[in-house]
């Protein structure tokens, strides 16, 4: 299974019967054979006497275009076709007649040839049937600049949100049309896709990157092949900007991006970032979306709307609908910057700090340690890890490294040493275990000031266990720590607590199963015999520091 459908000739009613139950509308019944959308609000009686109603529609496959836009100051009703076929004469004409009362109704079509004749024949039928009827073609599409008949593309939303502002101030229908007619003048759109759309039940059509590919999977205009979202981007504002330059506007325009169907939210945000940049908040001082408005099935694209808008149109554009998947107009502008405070509260790290020569070179010891473990170390993370251990605990050592050799850190005051080597661990050591273990040291530093160091130490093991969530027998450096910190507390000497870190490093080498850090996604039998090696590293650690201290 591509794709989330059930039976692929029913993929258009099964949206709409999803539709339908999400948002107020009322809906033809399936039985009539006509696929007709309509305010549930709506009638002919109430507002159809002092208000003109806007229909829309055409071929399905590209919502949330038509139905999104059914609401209060856009569309009062549409009629869909099946997938990328526009509906029938019979079914637009129903539309009209529920729709219509004496302010009239507005029809909203786009450029392709059935849509022009089954909304067209609709509307002639129903003048004859005494229905004030008019009808406004979308064609703004410029990729082809010597079509006679323009396509019809997502600018098309644009004439349903100004014609529907209209429409709800009460405004005659010539009036109401003559501004929708206002937005197709002084509008422009292009698409860019780099695959074509998927029909459900069939197989993608093979195509190559194109500038101007149809919503219907028609060529494009020509083959293109960016490099990056800031290049596709150019591909499509610089034509546009110049379709507008050559109407005579030259500035102050709203954009609209639009998803063609299959881009990542991540995407679309590049891509409006690279169309701000290429015209700039004065140019540009307002954007609809980036979201999908009308797509084309999954294409993998997007397409730009240029609008000049005046007063009039930005407030017709900016008033308020009800609309479920009208995205509003955003203003551009440059983002408000601040600078943070990222300097650390009581800076254990300074210049000319106090020095035992005793516990540095006791430091500089375990430097060294941590230093010619790397290989070993690394060796044994690439059996249960992703194989850098040695490289990260050398990273820290480094760190500590240079702020000693820079008399920075404070060797003669241990509180002031373990909220240092704290401090370098967090800056200087990547990965997980760095930040484990400056919470560790942090926790120690701050826990001194009220206790003891083996009280302070266990302090300090409670908040990694809180934050870190590992626990002993959990295969991490904890299974080394915990029993040096019990043993040198009972029997007061580092080598004690050197010997037990040893004996739970060796230990962990019996246990099948990690249920913290990477080793957790590896297989047990993976695990088998293989000494953990954070609690390798503590090991080390302590045994240095019994030979030292």
């Amino acid at each position: 299974m591509q794709h989330f459908f059930n039976d692929a000739s029913r993929v258009v009613d099964d949206v709409l019967h999803a539709v339908g139950h999400l948002a107020p509308l009322r809906i033809a019944e399936p039985a009539s054979g006509v696929r007709i959308l309509i305010r549930r609000d709506w009638s002919r009686d109430e507002h159809g006497q002092h208000q003109v109603a806007i229909l829309s529609g055409g071929g399905s496959g590209h919502e949330p275009a038509h139905a999104g836009f059914i609401g209060d100051g856009m569309l009062t009703g549409v009629i869909a076709g099946s997938m990328f076929a526009s509906p029938s004469v019979d079914a637009v004409l129903a539309a009209i007649r529920d729709v219509c009362g004496p302010a009239g109704c507005l029809l909203v079509v786009k450029n392709y040839t059935g849509d022009r004749l089954n909304f067209g024949l609709a509307a002639e039928h129903a003048q004859r049937e005494g229905l004030k009827v008019a009808m406004i073609i979308v064609g703004d599409d410029v990729a082809l600049p010597d079509t006679p008949q323009p396509r019809g593309l997502a600018g098309t939303l644009l004439v349903h949100k100004v014609a529907g502002h209209y429409a709800r101030q009460r405004d005659a229908l010539e009036t109401v049309h003559a501004q929708a007619q206002r937005v197709c003048e002084r509008m422009a759109s292009m698409g860019l896709a780099l695959t074509a759309a998927t029909l459900p039940g069939q197989a993608r059509p093979e195509r190559s990157p194109a500038l101007g590919l149809g919503i219907h999977n028609e060529p494009g205009a020509r083959h293109i092949a960016p490099d990056d979202a800031r290049q596709a981007m150019q591909h499509v504002a610089t034509p546009l900007a110049a379709a507008l330059n050559e109407r005579g506007h030259d500035g102050d325009w709203v954009a609209m991006l639009n998803n063609l169907g299959s881009c990542s939210t991540q995407e679309m945000s590049v891509l409006a970032g690279a169309l701000i940049e290429a015209f700039g908040a004065e140019r540009l001082p307002h954007l609809i979306g980036p979201a999908p408005l009308m797509t084309s099935l999954d294409m993998h694209g997007f397409s730009l709307t240029l609008i000049a808008a005046d007063d009039a149109l930005r407030e017709a554009l900016q008033a308020p609908t009800d609309a479920p998947t009208w995205p509003g107009v955003r203003a551009i502008q440059p983002p408000a910057t601040f600078t943070p405070n990222l300097a650390t509260q009581g800076e254990a790290l300074a210049e000319g700090a106090p020095q035992s020569s005793a516990i540095a070179a006791a430091v500089s010891q375990v430097i060294a340690t941590l230093r010619d473990a790397r290989e070993a170390l690394d060796r044994l993370d690439t059996q249960s890890g992703d194989g850098d251990a040695g490289s990260s605990m050398q990273e820290g050592a480094d760190a500590i490294a240079g702020a000693l050799e820079a008399g920075r850190l404070d060797t003669a005051h241990p509180d002031r040493l373990f909220a240092g080597i704290g401090q370098c661990l967090a800056k200087g050591m990547g990965g997980s275990s760095g930040v484990l273990l400056s919470i560790f040291f942090t926790a120690t530093a701050t826990a001194m000031e009220r206790h003891d160091l083996p009280e302070s130490l266990w302090q300090g093991v409670e908040r990694m266990q809180t934050y870190g969530g590992a626990q002993r027998g959990d295969r991490t450096l904890l299974d080394a720590l915990i029993p040096a910190l019990e043993a040198w507390q009972a029997q007061g000497t580092v080598q004690a607590a050197a010997d037990a870190a040893r004996r739970g490093a060796e230990h962990t080498a019996t246990l099948a199963q990690a249920r913290a850090g990477r080793a957790a996604y590896v297989p047990d039998t993976a695990l088998q015999g293989v000494v953990d090696p954070g609690a390798e590293a503590v090991a080390r650690v302590f045994e240095t520091l019994a030979r030292c201290l």
